[in-house]
């Protein structure tokens, strides 16, 4: 699906940094990390235009701690809970996040969302929590192939927007990260294309600014859903394309270190 962006495409959204989040979903262990996060900090220290993040399982975030804080690497975890304590046993509060360094944390994956039965109103919770104790959220939106062709995409979204909106204003999306992930591109190949995601963002951040233009210009939209070295670049030149969100070539990095050089040139 790969298709090159038009000059009309290939505009700055005018925020700072482009920024690229590897999501390492449920893969790992000490000794494939200590590896993987060397080569990310040999490969990655010289790039002055983007801001790169690791969002990696809990158990590992004590060794992203550890090894990442001296660096221009920062790191998050993966899910949050919607309560700040209490009886809830496996969750982990964004304070207990804290405690650990994190600065980001990925809300409302497709992958948790679906298997887990999460609700529009359970990630707009954990949205909030994160932002209440000082954690940037990256809150996941998109639509499945269906919705997509019947045309629905822009509904579904606006959805999960406005439940986080209805409750807590669209103020709290400034300093915030959304990231736009087609759920029928994730994990298959198949990206959307320049065009495509420049339509999307374009409507992510028009919604935002119709509520509040303050807001709507400290946001950053990210795109996920299959980006990889060979099509990163003709994706983050796109307007309000601020970088990207990075799961199965995160693992591997060589293929990382070109999407992130890719953010570089882009901006």
């Amino acid at each position: 699906m790969s298709q090159t962006a038009s000059p009309d495409l290939l505009k700055k959204s005018g925020l700072a940094k482009k920024l690229v989040v590897a999501n390492w979903k449920m893969h790992g262990n000490l000794e494939k990390n200590k590896v993987l996060l060397a080569q990310y900090i040999a490969a990655l220290s010289g790039l002055k235009q983007t801001k790169i993040v690791v969002c990696a399982p809990y158990p590992y975030l004590a060794q992203l701690q550890q090894l990442l804080q001296h660096t221009n690497i920062s790191w998050g975890a993966q899910n949050i809970a919607k309560n700040a304590e209490g009886a809830y046993t496996g969750e982990v509060s964004a304070a207990m996040l804290k405690d650990f360094g994190c600065e980001y944390v990925i809300v409302g994956h497709s992958e948790r969302a679906t298997a887990y039965c999460e609700s529009d109103e359970n990630i707009a919770q954990k949205f909030v929590q994160a932002k209440q104790h000082g954690l940037t959220p990256i809150l996941c939106v998109g639509e499945t192939l269906i919705e997509r062709e019947a045309g629905l995409m822009e509904l579904v979204i606006g959805k999960q927007l406005d439940t986080i909106i209805a409750q807590h204003g669209a103020a709290i999306f400034a300093d915030s990260i959304i990231s736009y992930e087609p759920i029928w591109a994730i994990g298959t190949g198949l990206a959307a294309t320049p065009i495509q995601a420049q339509a999307m963002h374009k409507f992510i951040r028009n919604k935002i600014a119709s509520i509040d233009k303050e807001a709507a210009s400290r946001l950053k939209i990210l795109y996920g859903g299959s980006i990889n070295p060979q099509n990163a670049l003709q994706l983050l030149v796109v307007s309000n394309v601020d970088g990207g969100l990075v799961g199965k070539c995160s693992l591997e990095a060589q293929g990382f270190e070109k999407i992130c050089a890719a953010a570089d040139m882009a901006n």
